[in-house]
């Protein structure tokens, strides 16, 4: 079975984007007068101010009498590119403002052209087929006063702006380990369980090889002394509560402690004290841990002599220099010095060790200030 370490790092992945680099305008060539054009010929034109879109210099072009003989008849109207030497790509839309409703859908002219004045002396683009003339002049809508009103929207179309975003490796969303769920459905359901664990009295069913992967001192134990026990179908945990080997059970199987809502706080501090000796008794370090974890963080004037002692009993220093600092930082101090003194006696009662000669240094200092 392939390993993680051995598996190949994730493919790199590199994307850039491409994204339309535009430049838009309007301008409006209003036309007064516009009878008196009439008559100017075929192909003459009248022609608006220059007007700028995109960094280019652009007009609009109108063929009273058409733009070519095909186009007699009609009112013809272009975009004309002034700017010399270059050469545009552009969308356009020439349409006539009605004078009494506004922006009118019809007529209008639009496409989307290269206009190149490299090589050629003009690029105009638009349509010779605008209007017919006489429908114009007819037109009360659009030639108002003799006036007309061509406005024409410009789109220049630059190089597109193309950005690479920044290398990152392919990653695949992995759903976090569903395993501390499947063995504690294991638990619950006891399916496949080959042995009967006998607890003052109440039976646990288990399986003998989650045990033995979990815990060096259960696996000792059970292949050795508790093996003729084990084939007669039970063995028996001897000086330990059914309700804590149930938590260690649930420990064992989801690598997480239960939940303890239904206890009250001093009942809560009792299960974690209980399970940190029975974690140190079958040499489980992170049920040790968590549950030192524990009662540092809830330690306090009632918990602190009783935390000691458990400390000093199984040879716990991090939870010693906790509960040293409690006692030395209390605000209490007449009640300080009485639990020291208490927990001073308890020392010397059970097991004398460098400890008593370092809590006699704690004392002197405490009481020096």
């Amino acid at each position: 079975m392939e390993t993680a370490a051995s598996q190949p790092p994730p493919a790199a992945a590199t994307t850039s984007t491409c994204t339309p680099q535009t430049a838009r305008g309007r301008h409006v060539f209003q036309i007064e007068g516009y009878t008196l054009h009439r008559g100017l010929g075929v192909g003459k034109f009248i022609q608006s101010a220059a007007f700028a879109v995109g960094g280019y210099s652009w007009c609009i072009r109108c063929y009273p009498d058409g733009a070519s003989e095909d186009a007699k008849g009609y009112v013809s109207v272009f975009l004309r590119l002034v700017s010399r030497n270059a050469k545009v790509r552009a969308l356009y839309k020439i349409r006539l403002i009605g004078q009494k409703t506004g922006l009118s859908p019809a007529p209008c002219a639009s496409g989307r052209e290269v206009f190149d004045t490299m090589n050629s002396g003009e690029a105009v683009w638009g349509t010779n087929l605008f209007m017919k003339a006489s429908g114009l002049e007819a037109s009360a809508g659009y030639l108002r006063d003799d006036c007309l009103v061509i406005e024409c929207d410009v789109t220049v179309i630059k190089e597109p702006l193309v950005t690479e975003d920044a290398t990152k490796p392919l990653e695949i969303q992995v759903p976090p380990s569903d395993l501390p769920d499947d063995f504690g459905r294991l638990l619950e359901t006891r399916e496949g369980a080959d042995m009967i664990l006998k607890v003052q009295g109440e039976y646990f069913l288990a399986h003998r090889i989650v045990l033995v992967a979990r815990s060096p001192v259960l696996s000792a134990e059970l292949r050795g002394t508790a093996v003729a026990e084990h084939n007669r179908g039970c063995i028996t945990i001897e000086d330990m509560q059914p309700a804590v080997f149930r938590a260690l059970l649930h420990f064992i199987y989801t690598d997480s402690l239960p939940g303890m809502d239904d206890l009250n706080v001093d009942e809560t501090h009792d299960m974690v004290k209980h399970l940190f000796v029975a974690a140190d008794r079958y040499a489980m370090e992170r049920l040790r841990s968590l549950c030192m974890g524990i009662l540092c963080t809830s330690l306090d004037d009632s918990t602190v002599d009783s935390t000691l002692a458990l400390a000093e009993q199984y040879d716990c220093s991090e939870l010693k220099d906790v509960c040293f600092k409690h006692v030395n930082s209390s605000s209490r101090v007449g009640d300080a010095v009485a639990r020291q003194e208490a927990a001073y006696q308890r020392l010397i009662r059970g097991k004398p060790s460098i400890w008593v000669v370092l809590w006699k240094m704690a004392r002197s200092l405490f009481q020096f200030k």
